[in-house]
């Protein structure tokens, strides 16, 4: 019986082989699904660590060690703090280097007692420095001074200096630093620079990082021996532990999230003033959460793949039953017994879906190797066994599909099987259509209930795609039969008789369905690659703002934007950026330079950059400027009651672009007199920002009147003035009248400022809602008027506030210097335009572009995800291709039969062309129409639930619809594939029919 059936599948090898190839991409999918999910994870570990900064793949322990010796656990067992333990808890993590260090500040050779040097032990920086004259660390009383330091007080190798451990004094009125022990003589063996500041090696002490007084961050190296013998009071110890190649990969992760859970409890164990800092979790978290969104998104394309290929794997067989039902008949009636019948009848199957399912294991790692390798070269797929757990399963599915779709001829009377063309009855497949419908209804029902695309919400679009293909087809076979009925009517017999041959056959609807959900399949997988890949260029451009942004040292505002004004007369290539600090119940707010706003910002579609400019900077009154080396106010104290005296501070902002100024002019006395401070950065001028009004502490019902007079009085007018609660304005005889009504209640006292903006505040805002304020840079409260709406801002997203940023420095009375500061620079700024900055006085400590950005999300979890289903539409279109050359194959013969004998009955030649060349090609253009229509409705159905951006994606507008290039691409490659099939198939019939 064995060789019966072999020799069956050698006679019928052509339609096994094709049977073979579909029981495999039945098979592939459920083994290359894990592979592919075991290689992704090892993608985005990969991606995300070589994105990390520092912070984030280093753990630093520190402590303050007092007086004594310091002993260094990797050469020194003998000091009084004994680093083993930490030393040791560190080394636990696995992979990582691991760099003793030592700390205190020194004083005697800094000019300024308000600046010290910063004396460091780092075990083996030597290794790490550059010497430019001298030699490196060799014995006890050695020192390493840096280049720029060394040129800036005038030292060099060889030189003898004398370095005391310092403390600060933080006296109000004094602060400095002083001696705390007897000054040491060092030798200055050398001169270094640094050539990788910021290495791994060097971890997250700052060394390097710019000193006050704008001196250059480098500190004095020294070796253990000098530091140890210092006379000092505290010594601020720290371990660094940094990631070591290959520390942080995925099969490690587990190990390293064990060991710094421990490293947790070992440093709250000890306790004493242990400090343990790393950014790692984060890491681990976007990393965690980039393998979730793998997870949540291959399981949808390879269901689809799987739940497809076992339909076509049904037509297939189903199809070659029927063809071979006269076979069934004889072996009936030559009394067979049943188990003979079903042998006979499946074996030849099932010995093609075995040789099928070993080749779709096989074939399904190796396509994800080979994928992996041309996507992500280096990173390596890592076959594991673990990547066959679902393969039985699939191969038991195909087998099964396989006994069910022999079921049919084989339960039939030997009559029926020996009818030339059986007729199916009108319900015949309704119940397996109504099935999948219910099936597909339910899933979609989980996504819309909150389920995602999790458990049964994986199967959605799947079962949304295949029934719908099912109901287009059991639809079109009506309309397709009226067809033929039309034109057959008219004449039109070659068009007639494909219209009959399509819409009679017992199994064209199942081909036709089978392509349409080839088709829908495929296209999803294009709405969703096309989707995913808008969403990361807006992320990557919206989202951070510009093409390029810089991230400032502190600095002030007024400042920033006069600076990066010089450096871009034009107004086309920078702009200034402050974000302001809002409380968490606050949406977040940005103020910009809206004077270049247009053209250096990164803008939603569908928003007008430079309407939204304008409305945020409609013209204001001048601002009051006092100029001159002195500041005088003339003022008038009046109506104060003894011991109730206020005092005056005035904000003033430099136009020569020097700090921020916040000056005290003491505490105003009864009567009319000038209060003066000599403040040279305003001899070019200076800008009055705020009057600052306070009483004493702990001092109740302060009222009076103060009378400002003279030109800081800009007319006494009130209207050109405002003030905060607990002051009214009001026009005086000589100037402007303030007059006190109480500061009970306020902290700041109260602040009078010019009118020289809008107010309340223009706004652009997104998101909804209409808020009545804003917290402003100074983080009082500002009142507001939304001026423009927009779908997301840039870098804030939505909800979020855009305000002009010289508007809102002018509002502000603090008179600080902007934390955060950043400078956007549009896709035309010069290279080297952060060194012009760096010239006018502005610092980059941070450097971030677009395209940066963008190479991250592109190895992030939803982009990895995303190419395993641009690999699923390309074995549907294979499937969809086999599926024509098989059927076409099992009923060549029976066509060139059926026209044969209707040539016989006096049908022309041209006409049974025409009906052989109208059938398989008709029918792949109409499967490819439907397919992507059906495409389209399980996009709207069921594609908003993938995570396309992330499972935690920022608040941003991205793009839900496909568009319309991506996809008629795909319908146009898929119609060259499929008609590629068809033809063939069509005219192998025309030369059976000769």
């Amino acid at each position: 019986m064995i060789a019966l059936v072999l020799t069956m599948v050698w006679a019928r090898r052509g339609q096994a082989v094709v049977l073979a190839l579909l029981t495999a991409l039945a098979v592939a999918p459920a083994v290359a699904a894990p592979a592919y999910v075991r290689a992704a994870d090892r993608v985005v570990a990969a991606g995300e660590v070589a994105a990390a900064d520092l912070p984030e793949r280093t753990v630093t322990i520190g402590f303050t060690e007092n007086a004594g010796q310091i002993g260094d656990p990797a050469t020194d067992g003998g000091g009084q703090v004994n680093l083993s333990s930490t030393g040791g808890a560190l080394v636990g993590l696995p992979g990582f280097d691991y760099v003793y260090a030592a700390e205190y500040p020194t004083v005697g050779i800094e000019r300024d007692d308000r600046y010290r040097t910063r004396m460091v032990y780092r075990q083996d920086a030597c290794a790490h420095l550059r010497m430019v004259t001298g030699r490196c660390l060799i014995g006890a009383g050695d020192v390493v001074l840096g280049e720029q330091t060394a040129a800036r007080l005038g030292l060099a190798a060889g030189d003898s200096i004398a370095l005391s451990s310092a403390v600060f004094v933080a006296d109000p009125e004094f602060q400095m630093y002083v001696a705390d022990g007897a000054p040491k003589r060092l030798f200055v063996s050398g001169i270094y620079t640094v050539p990788e500041p910021t290495g791994l090696y060097w971890g997250r002490q700052g060394y390097f990082a710019a000193d006050p007084g704008d001196r250059a961050g480098e500190p004095a190296f020294v070796g253990l021996g000098t530091m140890s013998t210092m006379q000092r009071r505290n010594v601020q110890v720290t371990i660094d532990g940094s990631a070591g190649p290959g520390a942080m990969d995925v099969d490690r992760l587990p190990a390293v999230r064990a060991a710094l859970d421990q490293l947790h409890r070992d440093v709250a164990d000890l306790g004493g003033g242990l400090t343990l800092t790393t950014a790692m979790p984060a890491l681990m978290h976007r990393i965690d959460t980039g393998r979730d969104a793998v997870r949540a998104m291959v399981p949808v394309p390879a269901l689809a793949l799987i739940l497809l290929a076992c339909l076509t794997l049904f037509l297939v067989v189903g199809y070659g039953a029927e063809a071979r039902r006269p076979e069934a008949a004889v072996i009936a009636l030559r009394g067979a017994r049943w188990w003979h019948r079903w042998w006979l009848a499946t074996g030849e199957s099932l010995v093609a879906v075995l040789a099928g399912a070993l080749a779709g294991v096989v074939g399904g790692q190796l396509l994800v190797t080979a994928a992996v390798a041309v996507r992500y070269p280096g990173v390596g797929a890592d076959p594991d066994p673990a990547s066959l757990t679902y393969a039985p399963l699939a191969l038991a599915a195909a087998a099964l599909t396989v006994v069910l779709a022999q079921r049919r001829p084989l339960l039939r009377p030997v009559a029926t099987l020996l009818r030339r063309a059986p007729r199916p009855g009108r319900t015949a497949g309704l119940l397996t259509d109504v099935l999948v419908t219910a099936l597909a209804a339910a899933a979609v029902a989980q996504l819309f209930t909150g389920g995602g695309v999790a458990g049964a919400g994986a199967a959605a679009p799947a079962l949304v795609m295949v029934a719908g293909a099912l109901l287009v087809a059991r639809a079109l076979g009506p309309l397709v039969a009226r067809f033929g009925r039309r034109s057959i009517a008219r004449g039109r017999l070659g068009s007639g008789l494909a219209g009959y041959q399509l819409s009679r056959q017992p199994r064209s609807a199942t081909v036709f369905a089978v392509l349409v959900a080839s088709v829908a399949v495929s296209g999803y997988a294009a709405c969703a690659a096309d989707v995913a890949s808008r969403g990361r260029q807006l992320q990557a451009g919206l989202g951070t703002g510009a093409d390029r942004v810089l991230t400032v040292a502190p600095i002030g505002r007024t400042r920033l934007m006069n600076a990066v004004r010089a450096v871009d007369p034009d107004g086309a290539r920078a702009m200034a950026v402050v974000p302001i600090v809002t409380p968490e119940s606050e949406r977040p707010a940005l103020a910009v330079d809206t004077t270049r706003l247009a053209v250096v910002a990164a803008w939603p579609s569908g928003s007008d950059p430079a309407r939204v400019a304008a409305s945020l900077r409609p013209p204001a009154p001048d601002p009051v400027v006092l100029r001159g080396a002195d500041v005088v106010l003339d003022l008038t104290a009046a109506e104060f009651r003894a011991g109730k005296a206020v005092s005056l501070d005035v904000v003033l902002t430099p136009l020569g672009g020097e700090p921020d100024i916040v000056t005290p002019m003491g505490v105003l006395r009864d009567g009319r007199h000038t209060y003066r401070q000599r403040l040279p950065q305003c001899a070019a001028g200076c800008r009055l920002n705020a009057l600052k009004i306070a009483g004493g502490s702990a001092v109740l019902d302060v009222t009076g009147v103060i009378t400002l007079h003279g030109p800081a009085a800009a007319g006494g007018d009130p209207a050109r003035w405002r003030s905060s609660p607990g002051g009214e304005l009001s026009a005086g005889p000589d100037g402007l009248r303030i007059a006190l009504t109480g500061l009970e209640g306020l902290p700041e006292g109260v602040i009078v400022q010019p009118v020289s903006t809008p107010y309340p505040l223009p706004v652009a805002i997104a998101g909804g809602g209409r808020p009545g304020t804003i917290t402003g840079l100074d983080y009082r409260n500002v009142p507001i008027t939304v001026a423009a709406r927009l779908p997301a801002l840039p870098s804030a997203g939505s909800p979020a506030v855009l305000v002009d940023l010289e508007y809102a420095d002018r509002l502000a009375a603090d008179g600080a210097a902007a934390t955060g500061a950043q400078v956007w620079l549009s896709a035309s700024a010069p290279d080297d335009i952060a060194a012009r900055l760096s010239d006018q006085g502005v610092k980059v400590v941070g450097d971030v572009r677009a395209e940066q950005l963008a190479r991250r999300l592109d190895r992030q979890g939803p982009a990895v995800a995303i190419g395993y289903f641009v690999l699923v539409a390309v074995l549907v279109a294979g499937l969809a291709a086999g599926v024509l050359v098989l059927t076409a194959a099992v009923d060549r013969q029976r066509r060139a039969e059926d026209l044969a004998a209707l040539r016989v009955q006096g049908l022309g030649r041209g006409e049974a062309r025409g009906a052989v060349l109208w059938a398989y090609p008709w029918m792949v253009v109409l499967a490819v129409v439907a397919g992507t229509a059906v495409a389209l409705g399980g996009w709207a159905l069921t594609g908003w639930a993938l995570p396309l951006a992330g499972l935690e994606p920022p608040p941003l507008p991205f793009p839900g619809r496909p568009g319309v290039a991506p996809l008629a691409l795909t319908a146009g490659a898929l119609l060259i594939v499929l008609l590629g099939a068809a033809i063939p198939a069509a005219r192998g019939v025309l030369r059976r029919l000769r």
